[in-house]
């Protein structure tokens, strides 16, 4: 089972996050290298709340370890944790991923990987923006619940006052 936040947010450092990406990136893949480099430029805006870094130290403390819940040197799977965690905390924390962030790691999976390599980001940009826009629609839906039911609650007091008169 994976550990809250605070347990792996504690391995987490700018120095071990960067030994981590460039001793390991082209073998964790183009998707979990730019899915953590998304996650490190949203953590250093200091726009981002402190509950959303927590997140992003949770999950980056949690990649940087090398013994997690499946070891990164076992051959294959090694690093599909670390992408099943990171790309969890991206869905948490993609509305405070702009444009520029995206950029940004963009750039560095092209230094790294090559240009082909910006195909590979693709997909991920597509889930959160998946995320973003299913926030957004429950977030509007909640709000039309509750009109809804301000107005039956409004009418439920009109038809006492007219049954009572």
């Amino acid at each position: 089972m994976v550990k809250n936040n605070e347990d792996y947010s504690k391995h987490f450092s700018e120095e071990k996050f960067w030994d981590k990406i460039l001793k390991f990136g082209k073998q964790a893949g183009v998707k979990l290298t730019y899915g953590a480099l998304l996650l490190f430029y949203t953590f250093k805006k200091p726009t981002v709340p402190k509950k959303v870094k927590s997140t992003i130290l949770g999950a980056l403390g949690y990649f940087i370890l090398p013994l997690d819940f499946i070891p990164d040197f076992t051959p294959i799977v090694g690093y599909s944790d670390d992408l099943a965690i990171v790309v969890g905390a991206l869905l948490v924390v993609a509305t405070y991923i702009d444009a520029n962030t995206k950029q940004l790691a963009k750039n560095k999976v092209v230094d790294w990987f090559g240009e082909n390599a910006i195909n590979d980001t693709d997909s991920l940009d597509d889930e959160m923006e998946k995320s973003v826009q299913d926030r957004k629609e429950k977030k509007e839906k909640k709000i039309e619940s509750k009109k809804i039911k301000k107005n039956i609650k409004g009418l439920k007091k009109e038809n006492k006052k007219s049954v009572n008169e």
